[in-house]
């Protein structure tokens, strides 16, 4: 088959991948919060829980799917690469609408549990025993045990940030004026469609973006997704991952966030993002690694570096004044760029 051939179905896999893990990401939350609401679960515990998962659903089903087809790289890029444009991007532009406010809570816990998230993985993935004596670009791996831990740390955060909402419901501190409307005339069995389609979609998505090679019944192999192209045009496996699968899997955060700006909702915009990259590290990371062991090189290393230092950067950003001015937006947007080209011409 021609390699130009072979382009041309991958990007039409990558677009239709991308479609079907945002669209089933929209769906699943759609389906799962009517639900929720007709159970009488707190918006906000709905809001905190079920619609964050939701938006980094993307980013489990790439990872996972990567994990499970040996494509360990593409996992490990795929989450910091998310983080980044999460942190930089998201915030930056979010930022450009309207200075984001920034709660108290965000910058004394999550905040900096986000940075500790990080720096642990970077521990693991660095002390964590070789998976390959033969390569010399694997420098460890986070194992099952490693990735237990993470899980664990998942749970944990959740069964915080629930409370902490509960508590926050039961002193009157949170409005939940006129959200028991949203999903109250969607039947059940609408909400059930909504759910499984969405997971349907989300899976085949997560197939499609990272691709892999198809036999034909005649014997021709055919390549698709991020990997084919990584192949084709000689890029590494954590290039991809960290431009056109971290952007493709970051689209929900990033339209959620900017809308919350639009909506003067900013604390909102700032805990969408902050939540969804702690979500990634620990249970897409965490996920990925219990099921097959993740592999890391020193360019996930520098990567996570990079993201542990922006996250400071950012959070005294806010930390200082309170809030992310358009000025500073512009900074992280400048310095997202940067990185771009650096990690092109590495």
């Amino acid at each position: 088959m021609s390699p130009v051939f072979t382009v041309i179905i991958a990007i039409i896999t990558l677009i239709v991948g991308f479609i079907l893990l945002i669209k089933g990401a929209d769906a699943f939350v759609s389906g799962s919060s009517a639900i929720a609401k007709k159970l009488r679960v707190p918006p906000i515990v709905i809001g905190l829980t079920v619609v964050a998962m939701g938006t980094s659903f993307p980013e489990l089903a790439v990872s996972v799917t990567a994990s499970m087809s040996g494509s360990n790289s593409l996992a490990v890029s795929n989450v910091t690469g998310s983080n980044l444009f999460n942190l930089l991007v998201v915030l930056g532009m979010s930022a450009l609408f309207t200075p984001l406010i920034v709660g108290k809570n965000t910058l004394r816990s999550d905040f900096p549990f986000s940075i500790v998230c990080a720096f642990l993985l970077a521990v693991f993935g660095f002390t964590g025993r070789a998976a390959s004596e033969t390569n010399p670009l694997v420098i460890g791996r986070v194992g099952h045990l490693e990735g237990a831990i993470l899980l664990i740390l998942f749970v944990l955060f959740l069964i915080s940030t629930v409370m902490v909402a509960l508590k926050a419901r039961k002193e009157g501190t949170v409005d939940d004026t006129g959200e028991e409307e949203v999903g109250k005339d969607m039947p059940i069995w609408k909400c059930i469609l909504y759910i499984v389609l969405g997971a349907v979609a989300i899976k085949f998505g997560g197939d499609f973006v990272v691709g892999d090679i198809l036999t034909l019944p005649n014997g021709v192999e055919v390549q698709y997704g991020a990997t084919a192209i990584a192949r084709i045009v000689g890029m590494s496996e954590t290039l991809i991952g960290l431009t056109i699968v971290a952007l493709g899997t970051s689209l929900p955060e990033l339209v959620t966030s900017i809308v919350a700006a639009r909506k003067n909702e900013v604390d909102m915009a700032v805990g969408n993002v902050v939540g969804s990259n702690i979500f990634n590290i620990l249970l897409i990371l965490g996920v990925a690694a219990a099921i097959s062991p993740v592999d890391f090189i020193m360019e996930n290393l520098i990567d996570i570096a990079v993201l542990i230092a922006s996250s400071v950067m950012v959070w005294i950003f806010a930390w200082t004044k309170g809030r992310l001015t358009r000025a500073e937006g512009c900074i992280m947007l400048a310095l997202y760029a940067g990185y771009m080209v650096y990690i092109c011409v590495r």
